[in-house]
């Protein structure tokens, strides 16, 4: 690495671990109106959602997060409505849900892999929309991302998975199979963008050949979003917190008596 990077990398995790206070604090006002959010990953294979994902969440409570990583439905899920899967995991009051891959698994993987028939994934747009609307409308956050790398990077990426024996189980022979139909797979990315970008629930699209500007942008646009949450929690701190920090340090200190 050059000094330069270096700098720069420094810098980043700098701002990085100031906005995971911020996210802190934004946590503390989910928890205690008992409000949701929603976070969707989405991107291409090697984009990084998993290091975004650690980024994120290593600095707020692990009671007040559920991390569903999604993947083929189990026998059971296959026998009711696609989404059903998706309402069993949604967060409740005061939680924050991240989803690594989602219910757009409908339009990008089982449409490229032919695993649902064209008629199915087609009519997923306009049910995913719905989906949406109708937890917005609930008082749901829901923020999307979809990390997005070049052909070349990820080629880069399973490479170094290749040589490190500790991510040799991060690769595997689906990876190799879906690159070789990695126009497919963008076209599908390019149409869900297109009908699942809503005003209600937009999609960030996150160029995440650099990993350390990725998990930036994902880690201040999840504050960005969230951020009324926060600055509710600093509101009732200047009315509350000096009379109760008193209060409760009169009564510990009277515990030592």
């Amino acid at each position: 690495m050059t000094k330069a990077s270096s700098k720069s990398k420094a810098s980043a995790d700098k701002t990085i671990r100031k906005l995971q206070l911020e996210l802190l604090r934004i946590q503390e006002g989910l928890y205690h109106n008992k409000k949701r959010a929603i976070i969707v990953f989405e991107g291409f294979d090697a984009a990084g959602k998993g290091g975004a994902i650690r980024r994120l969440t290593e600095a707020l409570d692990p009671r007040g997060i559920d991390v569903h990583p999604i993947g083929p439905p189990e026998p059971g899920e296959q026998e009711r409505h696609w989404l059903y899967r998706f309402w069993t995991r949604l967060p409740k009051p005061g939680v924050i849900g991240i989803f690594d891959r989602s219910w757009y698994g409908r339009v990008l993987v089982e449409r490229v892999e032919s695993l649902t028939p064209k008629k199915d994934w087609k009519r997923a747009y306009s049910e995913i929309n719905q989906f949406e609307a109708m937890l917005a409308n609930d008082g749901v956050e829901i923020i999307k991302f979809f990390l997005k790398i070049s052909k070349e990077e990820q080629l880069r990426r399973f490479e170094a998975r290749l040589q490190d024996p500790y991510k040799h189980w991060k690769l595997t022979p689906a990876d190799i199979e879906g690159r070789k139909k990695w126009a497919d797979y963008v076209a599908a990315a390019e149409e869900m963008w297109k009908k699942t970008d809503t005003k209600q629930c937009p999609w960030h699209v996150i160029d995440a050949n650099d990993k350390e500007y990725a998990r930036l942008e994902v880690t201040r646009l999840t504050c960005k979003k969230l951020t009324a949450h926060g600055k509710w929690m600093e509101r009732e701190a200047m009315v509350t917190d000096k009379k109760y920090v008193k209060e409760a340090l009169a009564e510990l200190r009277g515990t030592l008596r």
